[in-house]
């Protein structure tokens, strides 16, 4: 454990580890190993393509952040299922989000960052990617040294993360087919191969057939609709975990799914309506809203929890342009349906031809909070690169923690000792 500190006070002080220990826990030997389960080659293509997908060294945090990020997940889950909120929130959203279903989404991501009084809930995402990439990483770690074997341990099990995983999916499945059996799913994104984490499709192709569910790689454009069925190339398929940014399923390519969705002709996880609820950043003016939360008889603890560990976030229109404008360096704008960062922007960075397009509508200004960070090595040399956490959660329980470690004013997994990171935790 690098840094010159003394094992047993270092060992106990999260902060400092971030700061100072420099150890590199990933053998990659076993996430090789645990990669090309999900097929020969995958862990070489991975490090061919992306060699900045995994971080080398685990990010570090408190017991007590962790049991605070717990209890914001299970905050906000109470909120959603208020009906004056989904009222609210689907006020604002497609008309296909009206639909009534009984799935929640799939792998939702609550992604924070770290501040000195606690931890922060930036955002919520219903297209998390990562999971089981994560998962795979989590079980390829080593204690580089017997202080840190005794002092921590990864912030979540992730043992049996993966049969965690598969039983989602049959909820999902259950919640909308009851005790019909799961029989094929079809991991739907467009041009697969292209996308970045295209090695993940992989991974959970892999793991449905393990647990005996047929499972494919498809585009959208693969997907028929014929006599109440969803078809690829003739066979039925029952669920589509869905991986496309398209949340509402409006481009013409999605229309088969769309009306998939639409009719029940299959069960779609993340879907329009999960989004919806969760994930359009619109909704955070209500979740970081403490009177309107009180007025609505949410219960105070509920209250209290998410006015401490939700920025305050408001719709940037034209009756508070020009306050927010004023403030921007305080403030931090993301498009309502925005995901992977895209277009958001920092306000002290905001330039005249940006703020233009943010006063037009169609974007939210959030508290700033600050992103953690991790010391890590690289060449040789001591590097600080910038964090978040993310908890991936089903129904408001957190199945895994996994950190991003980059530099920039977004994620990216461009940068040398960057990417997903385990996450650890005092024993």
């Amino acid at each position: 454990m690098d840094g010159g500190a003394s094992g047993g006070g270092m060992a106990l002080d999260i902060e400092r580890l971030n700061r100072d220990c420099r150890c590199e826990t990933l053998e990659e030997a076993r996430l090789a190993a645990e990669l090309d389960a999900g097929g020969e080659g995958l862990a070489a293509i991975v490090a061919a393509e992306r060699p900045n997908l995994f971080a080398a060294t685990p990010v570090f945090v408190s017991r007590a952040h962790l049991a605070a990020m717990k209890a914001i997940v299970r905050a906000v889950e109470a909120v959603v299922h208020e009906p004056w909120y989904q009222h609210a929130v689907l006020e604002w959203a497609d008309p296909v989000a009206h639909i009534p279903m009984t799935s929640g989404g799939a792998l939702l991501g609550f992604d924070f960052h770290l501040a000195a009084d606690g931890p922060k809930l930036i955002e919520i995402n219903t297209n998390a990617g990562g999971a089981l990439l994560n998962a795979k990483l989590a079980r390829a770690q080593a204690p580089c040294c017997d202080e840190m074997r005794e002092a921590t341990a990864p912030a979540t099990g992730v043992e049996t993360v993966e049969d965690d995983f598969v039983a989602m999916f049959r909820e999902e499945w259950r919640g909308e087919r009851g005790a019909a059996p799961l029989r094929s799913i079809a991991i739907v994104d467009d041009d697969p191969p292209s996308q970045f984490l295209y090695p993940e499709f992989e991974l959970f192709r892999a793991l449905f057939e393990s647990h005996g569910i047929q499972a494919t790689i498809v585009a959208p454009e693969s997907l028929v609709l014929e006599a109440g069925r969803l078809l690829v190339e003739g066979r039925p398929i029952d669920l589509v975990y869905n991986r496309l940014t398209d949340f509402p399923l409006r481009v013409p390519a999605h229309r088969a799914l769309r009306d998939a969705y639409a009719t029940r002709a299959a069960v779609v996880t993340p879907n329009p309506r999960a989004h919806a609820l969760y994930a359009d950043k619109r909704n955070l003016t209500l979740l970081s809203d403490p009177a309107l939360l009180a007025a609505h008889g949410v219960p105070e603890p509920v209250v209290a929890r998410l006015a401490a560990g939700v920025p305050r976030t408001v719709q940037v229109t034209a009756a508070n342009a020009e306050s927010l404008h004023a403030a921007r360096r305080k403030l931090f704008f993301k498009p309502a349906q925005g995901y992977g960062a895209k277009a958001t922007y920092r306000g002290a960075n905001v330039t005249r031809r940006v703020w233009a397009e943010i006063a037009a509508g169609g974007y939210v200004a959030q508290a700033l909070v600050p992103p953690g960070s991790r010391v890590v090595a690289v060449a040789g040399e001591a590097k600080l690169l910038k964090l978040d956490v993310r908890l991936y959660a089903y129904a408001g329980r957190v199945q895994l923690a996994a950190a991003r470690l980059y530099q920039g004013q977004t994620t990216n997994f461009r940068t040398a000792g960057g990417g997903f990171a385990p996450v650890f935790t005092t024993a």
